[in-house]
């Protein structure tokens, strides 16, 4: 019999059943992992998506949260135009990412190559230099700022004074504000990618090494030709990862200088808050945050567009 009788032709080869089973455990898996994503989609979209398209669609009221949001059309981007401060605050957010992501990156580069020799202590030195990561930015600036205070109780203007330096004004001076929450910055996140940069050295084949040890190369050229290149997918997700923190930059400014002096340290993000729920603008904070997530997608864009030029896969 070419069929087994009362079967569809497709089934009565051992065949059919087995198709017929595979199909069915690949619907109960797309099931299981739908599922298992499902808390996840919900987490997107209630505090993502939702919050996101909110947030465009009220760019273009004025709403001041209690009372009726009005329609005001483009307003809101037409005054952020000739907003001095916001443009202070766009000035104050990219001096900050754009010096301090370069220096984090060698930084902690530097400090993963030195700990990633076999030195005596090492794992001690590691998680030393890994702690700082580990607390909020609210604790690190709470602990930072009796350190940076002006005067000479400040412990580290009261350490100066023992050498006849004067007391330095780190969070009060316009000009010694913003170096000083960089280096808060830097402090906080170098372990951070320290260790980013730890697992992208030791991914690296020692046989790299060896070949270029044959050749005769100086450490100069193993570390421009061959560990450079090699942990070039590791930079580019410390630099993307770390300039898109950078650009909302928040905790920090809050904690220490309250965005002062004369809004030296105030930031795009401290901006939006400030409107929101300090100045009751709902509408024109919601346009400051676009306009924030246009940079910050469009710096991303340019990160991935050069990316092939220097990233080794």
């Amino acid at each position: 019999m070419d069929r087994l009788e009362g079967f569809p032709a497709s089934l009565s080869h051992p065949s059919g059943y087995y198709l017929m089973n595979k199909s069915r455990m690949v619907r109960a898996e797309h099931r299981a992992a739908l599922l298992f994503l499902l808390p996840n989609i919900i987490g997107f979209l209630i505090f993502s998506l939702i919050p996101t398209v909110s947030s465009f669609a009220l760019s273009f009221v004025d709403w001041g949260l209690l009372d009726k949001p009005s329609f005001t059309g483009l307003a809101n981007y037409r005054e952020l135009l000739k907003d001095s401060i916001f443009w202070l605050t766009l000035k104050n957010t990219a001096l900050y990412s754009f010096v301090k992501v370069p220096l984090n990156l060698v930084l902690s580069l530097l400090l993963a190559i030195l700990l990633n020799k076999q030195l005596r202590g090492r794992n001690f030195f590691r998680a030393i230099a890994f702690l700082p990561s580990v607390c909020s930015s609210v604790a690190v600036a709470l602990i930072w700022a009796p350190l940076l205070e002006s005067s000479n109780n400040g412990l580290i203007n009261h350490m100066l004074s023992f050498f006849g330096i004067d007391a330095i004004p780190f969070l009060v001076s316009p000009a010694w504000a913003m170096p000083s929450v960089i280096f808060v910055g830097l402090w906080k996140e170098l372990g951070y990618f320290m260790v980013i940069f730890l697992a992208g050295l030791q991914g690296i084949s020692r046989s790299y090494y060896e070949a270029a040890s044959i050749d005769g190369a100086n450490a100069r050229t193993v570390f421009f030709n061959v560990t450079l290149p090699l942990i070039s997918p590791t930079t580019f997700f410390a630099l993307t990862t770390s300039l898109i923190g950078s650009f909302q930059i928040f905790d920090l400014t809050s904690v220490l200088t309250k965005g002062g002096p004369a809004n030296a340290t105030n930031t795009l993000v401290m901006y939006i808050y400030q409107n929101g729920f300090q100045f009751f603008r709902m509408g024109y904070a919601s346009a400051l945050s676009l306009i924030l997530f246009v940079a910050i997608f469009i710096i991303t864009l340019v990160q991935n567009h050069y990316s092939d030029k220097w990233v080794f896969n």
